[in-house]
């Protein structure tokens, strides 16, 4: 069946892949005809928040993003700046909220899994991790089962792929009940001579699918971390991915000595939206396209149909441009790391996403419209402040209650100042974190000079690759500053 057979589809059909009726009239005008399954859950997930930041990003414009020492800035995998003496961070930051509040642990474990891909996608070895948490009242049982669950995963996943969890913060509001923020980040020390990017070219050129194999599990999960959570969300726990920390281990080890070789014209994580994202994004980013087979995708499920392939989110997976011929070279590396390693697809001149599937077309569309020309919607600000915002602003320090030496009266009860200290030392959000720290490994690799709990921030060294190696000899150290409620931080250097 060609991509050109399908009838239209219903407003539930349409709604339940994340898109407004507007947008499906859009996607309809630009392919010229109604789109086939797998095309409207490619823009489905592509067009989705998480993918294409269609509200976001026009405030997110509004950030600095330029600079004598940044190397790299946004529209890569990752961001990287020059440290001075021969040395390039490569960092990321991003959320895995609504996964984790459906299923904390492996929500919270794959969040850290993702961001670490991002950063030795770029030829980066990772050095450290890094998190920011925020949970409703501890008081109430979901929420203490998500703070642990979330913890638990990232511990987890950070412990058993061996980068040190070296700093983050917890708070808790009523606020996030319910609705908890996981964010995490990572920073990776340069390890390839040239950074890898994600543009593919080379026409001709043989694409590699490399790392873990492709099952149902992640189904849909770009659309999903981009709706509102309400109480039918639990029924999207197969939208979170299952991860494995230590086959991305070997995937780190395979892909930094595949950049090595210089056999490696581009590469991407197959992260949110996974071969859909990455097949796109690197056409789109190349002004070149992609042909792709899904006959020749190691699967580790039997019946899969090409939306599924499409909108599997399964971890550890990479997809890269290889030079013409030297394929063979990258494929017996991952193999050696016991990965999967194939050629599935090529670049093409005409800048689309082709998808083939037992002989025929399952999916054709525009790179561009999928990856670069999206959907973007500018909000704007209410004309009037919410009334939240006035009663707050309505405060003055006349407000607070009576005071003397002795103490202070809350709510018509007299308390002296060191129940009041005890208080707020037993406050969640100022309490000691180190329940949360003890479970996360922040001395593998061996460069964490100040450990969390030991100070404001963490300090961890940087190594100069012909001393370091794999987490060998040097002296350079960063430091970073702390935040409320913090566990410790890490930022780069002072200028030389």
């Amino acid at each position: 069946m060609t991509a050109t057979s399908k009838p239209a589809f219903s407003a539930e059909e349409i709604a339940k892949e994340g898109l407004k009726p507007e947008e499906y009239e859009e996607i309809v005008r630009r392919l010229g005809r109604h789109p086939n399954k797998a095309e409207l859950g490619m823009f489905g997930v592509m067009w989705s928040e998480h993918c294409c930041y269609k509200n976001s990003r026009p405030l997110l414009k509004q950030f600095p993003t330029t600079g004598s020492r940044i190397l790299v800035g946004p529209g890569e995998n990752a961001g990287v700046i020059d440290l001075g003496n021969g040395l390039q961070l490569a960092f990321k930051i991003e959320s895995h909220n609504h996964p984790s509040a459906v299923e904390p642990f492996q929500g919270a474990a794959t969040g850290v899994g993702g961001i670490l891909r991002d950063i030795f996608t770029m030829g980066a070895r990772p050095i450290a991790l890094l998190n920011s948490l925020r949970f409703g009242s501890l008081e109430d049982a979901k929420t203490q089962r998500l703070f642990s669950g979330v913890v638990a995963g990232i511990s987890h996943y950070g412990n058993c792929v061996g980068v040190p969890t070296v700093g983050g913060e917890v708070y808790f509001d009523a606020a996030y009940s319910g609705n908890p923020l996981v964010n995490v980040m990572a920073l990776g020390l340069m390890e390839t001579s040239e950074i890898v990017k994600s543009g593919a070219s080379g026409l001709g050129n043989p694409v590699l699918y490399v790392g873990s194999t492709t099952g149902r599990d992640g189904m849909g999960g770009a659309s999903f971390a981009s709706a509102e959570l309400s109480d039918e969300s639990l029924d999207n726990r197969p939208a979170v991915q299952v991860g494995d920390p230590f086959l991305e281990k070997s995937l780190i080890e395979a892909c930094l000595e595949a950049f090595k070789t210089g056999a490696v014209v581009a590469a991407q994580d197959m992260g949110a939206a996974g071969i859909t994202c990455s097949t796109s994004e690197m056409a789109a980013k190349g002004g070149v396209g992609i042909e792709l087979d899904l006959d020749k995708i190691p699967v580790r499920e039997s019946g899969m149909v090409p939306y599924e392939y499409l909108l599997s989110e399964s971890q550890e997976r990479m997809l890269f441009v290889a030079h013409k011929g030297r394929e063979q070279e990258l494929i017996d590396i991952f193999h050696r790391w016991g990965l999967q390693a194939v050629v599935a697809g090529e670049v093409i001149a005409e800048p689309i996403v082709r998808i083939l599937f037992q002989g025929g077309i399952a999916a054709e569309i525009p790179a561009e419209a999928l990856a670069e020309n999206t959907p973007l919607y500018e909000r704007e600000l209410l004309t009037e402040p919410p009334e939240y915002a006035l009663k707050a602003w309505e405060w003055t320090p006349d407000l607070l209650p009576h005071c003397t030496t002795a103490g202070i009266e809350i709510e018509k009860s007299q308390q002296s100042w060191n129940d009041i200290l005890l208080t707020l030392l037993d406050t969640p959000a100022i309490a000691s974190k180190r329940w949360v720290y003890r479970q996360y490994d922040h001395q593998v690799q061996n460069n964490t000079v100040m450990l969390p709990g030991g100070a404001d921030a963490a300090v961890v060294r940087l190594r100069p690759l012909e001393e370091r190696g794999r987490g060998g000899g040097g002296d350079k150290e960063t430091r970073g500053q702390g935040g409320q409620g913090g566990q410790g931080g890490i930022s780069s250097p002072p200028p030389p």
